[in-house]
């Protein structure tokens, strides 16, 4: 019997526990820790400008056929009424119950072709559902790198962004004018090679990403550095990489709501034991039996913005009976620096300390969940600590209680895991502790809060 999702869950008994316990460790950006130093790399978002190279750690699907907008307005709870060539968006999908499967960036190449690139639960999902739909498209997998390692990617991918970005963009370009309006494609001319462009950007600053056939890739990257030097621009490696999404406000993996139900039964069997999915470690204080509790809905991460009634889709008559249900509200929380002084202090006091936290990124897991409390009662949960050198404080995004959700509002965090940790490998033995956490927006940042979907 080929082994698959399923066959693994019943071995274990419980998916919750198997996550738990799973052996591998946060997500992996397959590039240099730092290129300089990660502290400068952050801020050169946020004050100059920053290469981040994307070629490596996303999977990417194309789909392709006369059906394709149709397939992907059946699987994502976006409207497609516009959709077409040289559009882009960010699409969501949720399972037959309304719970969040994933997002991904959904990119428009042709009218009848589009590229879905992320981490690799919606790319699945939606090969998943090409295969046994009766929809006319056909799928291409691009898989990322960590589980693809002898070959290499079809594209390259880089952004620059920053304040300087456009001044070293407009510079190297040797095409037309660029296209700049938030998430809407266009097309660069760098060292002589055509590209495409979306204007979008991760640490909520403006800039663009850029990609083309990946053997022009190089010549792309050392032409972007020669005129980036003139600007002071930095590479960003992994470590800085890892602190984006939290500053640009976008929680970057909900657990996948795919773990239990009958009618999602066939996608666990279609799934392989060793993918994503199937070896994903979840981590943190929120650690419940029913793994069903991990679920996110569209409201909890904000999504309903783009949530549309306007097409049949996956989930839609599950979301429909939701819209007037008391939702959560999706916050960033600041850490409370006499707190985190106290974790790190720790390290030098009796063993077993707090949980370690590692720098700049303090989660330990692809899904880390975090008990959010006040007066010691679970009001929703943290995600991705990180330090933000731009901020000078621990920052978490967060999924908690609307009555709390007040800018200046004071919640506990649960720092840690019960019973001295789990197995996995990674978490050393500790001990939990409450660390205090101040409720702001997000993004954090107010520039990047007013400003970023409003580039023209």
């Amino acid at each position: 019997m080929q082994m698959n999702l399923e066959n693994k869950i019943k071995q274990v008994g419980n998916p919750s526990l198997m996550l738990q316990n799973a052996q591998v460790g946060p997500y992996v950006f397959p590039i240099a820790p730092q290129y300089t130093n990660w502290y400068e790399e952050v801020k050169a978002w946020r004050e100059g400008a920053v290469l981040l190279n994307q070629s490596y750690h996303m999977t990417d699907l194309y789909v392709r056929g006369p059906d394709t907008v149709k397939f992907l307005s059946h699987i994502g709870i976006n409207s497609f009424a516009n959709f077409g060539k040289n559009k882009a968006k960010q699409l969501i999908c949720c399972n037959y119950d309304g719970y969040v499967i994933g997002d991904v960036i959904l990119l428009g190449l042709e009218d009848d072709e589009a590229l879905l690139i992320g981490r690799p639960p919606v790319c699945n999902w939606a090969a998943f559902q090409a295969e046994i739909s009766d929809f006319d498209v056909t799928t291409e997998f691009d898989i990322r790198s960590l589980e693809n390692t002898d070959k290499p990617r079809k594209l390259y991918r880089y952004e620059v962004q920053g304040p300087k970005a456009l001044d070293i963009l407009n510079e190297v370009n040797e095409g037309g004018e660029l296209t700049t309006k938030f998430f809407n494609m266009g097309e660069i001319t760098i060292a002589g090679c055509k590209g495409r462009t979306l204007s979008h950007g991760m640490g909520g600053a403006q800039g663009l990403e850029i990609w083309g056939p990946y053997e022009e890739g190089e010549k792309v990257y050392n032409r972007l550095m020669e005129i980036g030097e003139k600007y002071g621009m930095l590479r960003a490696g992994a470590r800085a990489y890892s602190c984006a999404a939290m500053e640009s406000g976008w929680i970057p993996s909900p657990l996948p709501a795919i773990y239990s139900g009958e009618k999602i039964k066939p996608y666990r069997e279609w799934l392989s034991a060793n993918g994503f999915e199937a070896t994903c470690s979840v981590g943190g204080s929120f650690q419940p039996e029913n793994v069903e509790e991990y679920y996110l809905t569209p409201w909890d991460l904000d999504y309903h913005r783009v949530l549309k009634f306007d097409h049949d889709f996956i989930g839609r008559d599950a979301l429909e009976k939701m819209i007037d249900s008391v939702h959560r509200t999706k916050v960033t929380l600041v850490w409370s620096k006499e707190d985190v002084l106290k974790i790190f202090a720790g390290m030098m006091e009796e063993y077993p300390g707090p949980k370690l936290m590692e720098l700049p990124a303090g989660h330990y897991a692809a899904h880390p969940y975090d008990q959010v409390l006040v007066n010691d009662q679970m009001i929703g949960i943290s995600t991705y600590p990180v330090y933000s050198a731009n901020e000078r404080a621990w920052i978490s995004l967060a999924v908690i209680s609307k009555d709390h959700s007040t800018q200046g509002d004071i919640v506990d965090i649960l720092w840690g895991e019960a019973d001295g940790g789990t197995n996995k490998p990674h978490v050393e033995k500790h001990k939990q502790m409450k660390v205090s956490a101040e409720v702001h927006p997000w993004p954090i940042h107010a520039a990047s809060r007013h400003n970023y979907r409003k580039q023209s």
